[in-house]
């Protein structure tokens, strides 16, 4: 879900060559799911290998990450580790529209609605332990870094932007910025013509920029108002938020009070605030993070890829090698800008 914060945020399209020369760290199950929801077959099914094993996911992260590269973006992909018992609720929440999602999809396959099928199929997607294990097998091979978080992935990434480990965070979801990332790219693993859904009509997506000092200068807060702005809408922790309050009203709540310990005898007309919230700030204030990592970029595997992807999944080797060019084509430039250091130091 992440916190909807859509309304207030200030945002610029940017193109991905404005990206080049940059690094970037994606919250790679927000990427996963959406190779797994996007990559699918008319009827809705995710693309398999003659084992049954789902491969959308393999699919997206070979050829929209050979895109980046190509690109000049050097990209690293960040991994959840254990969530906060807090998101207990939140998991549980998307396990039931999942099986809802299911359910629909099955009547609409019966009834031959292929824009329902494909509707609904997006919405079942599960990201299993071996479809992570494989994603991080075809990373190590692309010469890609992956860094394992202790917890939230989408923290993580935003602490190595922080630490200036690299320029910016890529997500969806807005709680990067909760989580402190000074810069948030979103759209970055979606870029391109894409669908409406239930309708026949095509819109371009391009990345756009989110930059954490001027979201909170526009908003007139600081940091830790803006957790606990997204706290009052509602996060992954409390998924409800506050009954009746929209991201307009918690700024306007915020900006006069001045902070949560200030709103709880006012908003308890509403249901008051939630009995944990000290607990929510405090796992975006301090977030579960690690320093054990090492970020080096690699060449690429191309044999070791082609077994994996072909040998075992059943991938076109001429499509598979064709992407693996397209990391050569991106090493290649960023040599040409800086020196050969940029892309392997």
């Amino acid at each position: 879900m992440g916190v909807n914060l859509g309304d207030l945020v200030p945002r610029r399209e940017i193109s991905l060559e404005e990206l080049s020369g940059k690094s970037i760290a994606i919250d790679a199950y927000n990427a996963l799911y959406q190779f797994l929801s996007i990559i699918r077959q008319p009827t809705g099914e995710p693309l398999m290998d003659r084992a049954g094993r789902i491969t959308s996911h393999l699919s997206g992260l070979l050829y929209r990450t050979a895109n980046l590269v190509e690109k000049g973006i050097k990209v690293v992909y960040v991994f959840d580790g254990t969530p906060p018992s807090l998101k207990e609720a939140e998991i549980k929440r998307r396990m039931q529209a999942r099986e809802e999602a299911a359910i629909k999809y099955q009547e609409a396959l019966k009834r031959g609605d292929l824009e329902e099928v494909r509707v609904y199929a997006q919405a079942t997607s599960r990201l299993g332990d071996d479809m992570v294990e494989d994603a991080k097998r075809l990373l190590t091979l692309l010469g890609v870094p992956w860094v394992q978080a202790p917890s939230e992935g989408e923290a993580q990434a935003a602490y190595l932007a922080a630490k200036g480990h690299v320029w910016a965070s890529a997500s969806q979801d807005y709680d990067s910025l909760l989580f402190g990332a000074p810069r948030l790219v979103r759209n970055l693993t979606i870029t391109g013509r894409r669908k409406l859904p239930r309708k026949n009509v095509y819109v371009e997506v391009n990345p756009e920029l989110v930059e954490l000092e001027e979201v909170l200068r526009q908003l007139g807060i600081g940091r830790e108002q803006l957790v606990d702005l997204g706290i009052l809408v509602g996060t992954d922790y409390n998924p409800d938020g506050i009954k009746g309050i929209g991201p307009k009203t918690a700024h306007k709540l915020i900006r006069e009070e001045g902070s949560l310990e200030r709103l709880e005898g006012l908003l308890k007309a509403r249901g008051g605030l939630p009995e944990n919230w000290r607990q929510i700030r405090e796992i975006f204030l301090k977030p579960d993070v690690t320093d054990e990592f090492k970020i080096e970029w690699r060449e690429p595997d191309v044999e070791g890829v082609v077994a994996f992807l072909c040998g075992e999944r059943d991938f076109s080797e001429d499509r598979v090698r064709n992407a693996l060019e397209k990391f050569r084509a991106g090493m290649g430039e960023l040599k040409a800008k800086r020196t050969l250091d940029a892309w392997f130091g």
